[in-house]
C-alpha cells in the first residue's frame, strides 16, 4: 500500500509535502473567513476572490505544461515552491500588523493563482520521475493520502487557530511549512531521477499537446467530465463557509470542522485507491453519480451535525472520482507530453471556478444551501449522461442477461438450477 515510499526521493518529498499541506489548507480556511469578515459575510466576495485564485489556471497551466516538458522539474519547483511562501508570507504581515484590506487578499489571491497554475502540472509531472511507471499509481495514490490528510488536520487547527489568535499568524504558519517541502526537494539524488529528454524550445509545443488530447477520445472523456464535476460540485472551499456561516451561524470553527470532517471522507477514499492497481472507467463515471447523489443530500440536511456526517461518504465518493482521473491520465498518455497533458488537466479541474465561484456565490446570496445542492445534482446528471452516451458508443459494455433465452419449441427445464448462464 506504501511501496512508494520505499524510494528515497520520493520519501523525502513526501515528508516535507506533508508539512506544506497541512499550511495550504489552514490558509485556505483562514482565507476565506479573513474575506467574510472583511466584508460581513458576502458570498459574492468569496466567490470573487475564489475566481481571482482560480482565474490564473486559465491563462498559465498549459504553458506550465510545457516548462514542465522543457526545464528541469525539480529546480523548476524549487523556485515556484518558494514563491508560494512569499505570498504566504506578504498576507500574513499584512494581516498581523492589522493593514489588511480586501484589494491586499485580492490581489495576493491572483499571484498566489499564478504561481499555482504553474506549480501543479509541473509538481504532478515530476512524480513519474522520482517513483517510475511502475509505481505511479500507488504514488498518485499517496499523494492524494498526503492531500486529504492534511485537509483533515489543517482546517481543524485553523478554525481554532484563528478563533484564539486571528487570521494572520495562520498565513504565518503556512510561509514557515514551505521550509519542508522545498528542503525536500534540495536533498534529493539527483542521479536517481528517472528523466526524460527535455523537449527542445519549438514553436507550436503547446498546439501539439492540445491536438494530442484532442485525438484521444478516452482522455477527452475524463478531462469534460471532470470539467463540469470540479466547476459546479466541488466549490467546497466556498459552499461549506456559506453554510456553516450563513445556513447554521456557526464561527470559523465550525467551518473548519465542516472541512475536517469532508476531508476524513476523502482520506478513506484515497487509502481506498492505494489499493487498486488499475483505474476502471465505470468506476470513476459511477463515483461521479454516487458524489454529485451525496452532495445534493447533504445540503439539504436539518442540521450542521447531519451536513458533517454527509460530508464523510461525500468524500470517500470525490476522492474516488478524482484519483481514478488523475491515474488514468498519467498512465496513458506518452512521456515527452506528460507535463503538457497534465497541465491541460489541470486547467479542466481548476479552470472552472472563475465560472463556478461567482455564480455559486450568487446562488449562495439567493439562499446559503443551493450551491451545494445544485452543484450535486449537476454532478450526477453530467455523470449519467456521460455514461449513457458511453454505453451507447460501446466504451462501457452494456449489462448482459443472465440467462439463455428459451427458444419456443424447446421444452423449459425441468427445474431452475438446470437454467444455464450466458457465455456472450
Amino acid at each position: 500500500m506504501f511501496g512508494s515510499l520505499g524510494i528515497y526521493n520520493y520519501r523525502l518529498y513526501a515528508s516535507g509535502q506533508i508539512i506544506s499541506l497541512v499550511g495550504v489548507w489552514m490558509q485556505r480556511v483562514a482565507q476565506d473567513w479573513l474575506v467574510l469578515e472583511l466584508t460581513n459575510g458576502s458570498p459574492v466576495a468569496l466567490g470573487i476572490a475564489a475566481s481571482l485564485q482560480f482565474l490564473p489556471v486559465l491563462l498559465f497551466s498549459m504553458w506550465g505544461g510545457v516548462l514542465a516538458d522543457r526545464l528541469d522539474k525539480r529546480k523548476l519547483l524549487l523556485w515556484l515552491e518558494s514563491a508560494l511562501g512569499v505570498c504566504a508570507l506578504a498576507l500574513g504581515l499584512l494581516d498581523v500588523t492589522g493593514v489588511v484590506q480586501l484589494w491586499h487578499v485580492l490581489v495576493l489571491c491572483f499571484l498566489l493563482g499564478c504561481f499555482s497554475a504553474v506549480e501543479t502540472p509541473v509538481r504532478q509531472s515530476f512524480v513519474v520521475e522520482m517513483v517510475g511507471r511502475e509505481s505511479l499509481t500507488n504514488a498518485v495514490a499517496i499523494n492524494s493520502m498526503m492531500f486529504n490528510l492534511a485537509r483533515i488536520i489543517g482546517p481543524a487547527i485553523a478554525g481554532v487557530t484563528i478563533v484564539a489568535i486571528g487570521t494572520g499568524w495562520v498565513f504565518l504558519a503556512n510561509a514557515i511549512s514551505f521550509v519542508g517541502v522545498v528542503l525536500g526537494i534540495w536533498l534529493m539524488r539527483t542521479s536517481e531521477l528517472l528523466r526524460s529528454d527535455p523537449l527542445p524550445r519549438e514553436k507550436g509545443q503547446l498546439l501539439s499537446g492540445l491536438r494530442y488530447v484532442r485525438g484521444r477520445p478516452d482522455l477527452l472523456t475524463v478531462m469534460l467530465l471532470v470539467l463540469f464535476i470540479a466547476t459546479f460540485g466541488m466549490n467546497f472551499y466556498m459552499t461549506l463557509a456559506i453554510m456553516a456561516r450563513n445556513v447554521f451561524g456557526g464561527d470559523a470553527d465550525a467551518y473548519g470542522l465542516l472541512s475536517t470532517l469532508i476531508a476524513v471522507g476523502t482520506f478513506a477514499g484515497a487509502a481506498w485507491a492505494a489499493r487498486r492497481k488499475t483505474p476502471r472507467l465505470t468506476v470513476f463515471i459511477g463515483s461521479g453519480i454516487v458524489f454529485g447523489l451525496l452532495e445534493a443530500i447533504s445540503g439539504l440536511m436539518p442540521t450542521m451535525l447531519l451536513t458533517g456526517l454527509m460530508m464523510i461518504p461525500v468524500g470517500i465518493a470525490m476522492m474516488t472520482f478524482n484519483t481514478t482521473a488523475n491515474a488514468t491520465i498519467q498512465l496513458a498518455v506518452e512521456p515527452e507530453m506528460r507535463g503538457r497533458v497534465m497541465g491541460i488537466y489541470m486547467l479542466v479541474f481548476l479552470g472552472g471556478n472563475p465560472v463556478g465561484g461567482p455564480l455559486m456565490g450568487w446562488l449562495g446570496e439567493i439562499n446559503g444551501r443551493a450551491p451545494i445542492v445544485v452543484g450535486g445534482a449537476v454532478s450526477m446528471l453530467v455523470s449519467i449522461t456521460a455514461w449513457i452516451i458511453l454505453v451507447r458508443r460501446g466504451d462501457i459494455a452494456r449489462p448482459r442477461p443472465r440467462f439463455r433465452k428459451q427458444k419456443q419449441h424447446e421444452d423449459p427445464p425441468a427445474s431452475p438450477a438446470e437454467l444455464q448462464p450466458s457465455d456472450r
